[in-house]
């Protein structure tokens, strides 16, 4: 049993973010007294990351409200978010009226549930698949979070530059490519052959992600004891991906970088993993490049990669209105609107048989039929895997030995043994 001071010393560790929650926590004083409007209103703040397609349903919202007016803050990347959260959430102040929260971080922030407005509404009871309310629920059944999307992947590639490579480009043939991991690889080593100054995958980390989320218990077993050290699987990944990042199949890039963003528009690789949120990403990304597409297929059968939910942290001033609108914005219609919007695929029970998903296309993906391919993906998806309190710590620890290696700074050997000194560390 933790006390609150060591489970909060937990969550901002090291020196520079200690002096980070200093000046957070005199800057921010006693929270945002800048919560209402010069006509009176209420202001609600929400705070997401990358793509969450809420832009149009926070103005159809401020539309229909006489006495609250909401204003989106977007984080570029999700770490950079998830930084703020922790320093704020440490601090006891500042934070936004609406929190989202990237299902990776649940189980530390779980140690932290008092700080979370409790969402439980039996109105609300059955709107969403129930391993995702799960995961938001206390041990003592209050809800913290509600959910917003999930991550079932395909895969997304440049027909273009399987072209030019000679490979199929119909999304049934390319599908073929993507049986299992090990056609998937082979694929890319005929691909890059070919195309010699194109990567196969956008970056090794993200292609290491997909293929953890295909493990039930990669760094923690059930008990949340610590086994990635031991666990082969968790090596054999390392191992495949280290050793077809040698082979040239990798940009060598890190996901959500600058040069990794560049790399959409300047022909850098040729496929990757997407669950649904990533959609929006690409469309971004690549604004202007033709030939992106999607194919019903993912290596190893099926996957979930992420997913979101939004929290009413307890330090804000309106949290019954915060809470109004959190239930709002995760409403069947509006996750369909999101979708429709970003791509991000919802949680909602009603929301995965609705019309307006099953029939979605997306012309930028050549007209995809995506609502049908993501909710065929998510059929496949065979289990939600484990993620510890510790795991979102040992994950980076785990990616940045990754990309030591693609960036030729530590041989497989010398990374893998850091990766195990940075687990015991962790503990």
């Amino acid at each position: 049993m933790h006390t609150r001071k060591t489970r909060r010393a937990r969550l901002v560790t090291g020196a520079l973010m200690a002096l980070t929650l200093t000046m957070t926590a005199a800057a921010c004083g006693g929270g945002d007294s800048d919560d209402e409007t010069a006509d009176g209103k209420i202001k609600l703040t929400v705070a997401t990351f990358n793509e969450f397609g809420y832009e149009g349903l926070i103005e159809e919202y401020n539309a229909m409200q006489d006495d609250v007016v909401v204003e989106q803050k977007k984080a570029g990347t999700a770490n950079e978010h998830q930084d703020n959260l922790y320093t704020k959430l440490a601090a006891g102040s500042g934070l936004s009226d609406i929190e989202a929260i990237e299902v990776d971080w649940w189980s530390a922030l779980m140690e932290q549930s008092d700080a979370f407005v409790d969402l439980s509404d039996p109105e609300l009871d059955g709107r969403w698949l129930d391993w995702k309310t799960e995961a938001a629920t206390t041990p003592d059944g209050e809800l913290i979070g509600y959910g917003t999307d999930i991550g079932p992947e395909g895969m997304c590639y440049r027909a273009d530059l399987f072209k030019k490579a000679g490979l199929p480009t119909d999304r049934e043939e390319v599908a073929s490519l993507f049986a299992d991991w090990d056609s998937y690889f082979e694929a890319g080593r005929q691909f890059v052959k070919k195309m010699p100054k194109t990567a196969w995958y956008d970056s090794s980390g993200g292609t290491a992600q997909a293929m953890i989320n295909q493990t039930e218990y990669s760094f923690e077993d059930e008990d949340n004891n610590v086994i990635a050290a031991d666990n082969a699987d968790v090596k054999a990944v390392f191992d495949t991906i280290t050793a077809n990042a040698a082979d040239g199949l990798s940009t060598g890039l890190t996901q959500w970088s600058e040069d990794w963003t560049a790399s959409f528009q300047n022909d850098g690789f040729a496929t990757m993993a997407c669950p649904g949120w990533m959609l929006g990403v690409i469309e971004g990304n690549a604004d202007g490049v033709e030939g992106w597409d999607i194919a019903n297929a993912f290596p190893g059968g099926g996957g979930n990669w992420g997913g979101s939910y939004l929290t009413v942290p307890a330090q804000g001033d309106h949290p019954e209105e915060a809470k109004a609108l959190a239930a709002w914005l995760t409403a069947p219609e509006q996750q369909v609107k999101a979708f429709e919007a970003k791509g991000t695929f919802p949680s909602q029970v009603d929301a995965l048989t609705d019309p307006a998903l099953t029939g979605a296309t997306n012309a930028f993906f050549n007209d995809a039929p995506t609502g049908e391919i993501l909710a065929e993906r998510a059929e496949a998806v065979p289990f939600i895997p484990h993620k510890g309190p510790k795991f979102a710590d040992i994950n980076t620890a785990y990616q940045q030995a990754i990309q030591r290696v693609d960036e030729g700074k530590e041989s497989a050997d010398e990374a893998w043994q850091s990766f195990l000194a940075d687990v015991e560390r962790l503990g």
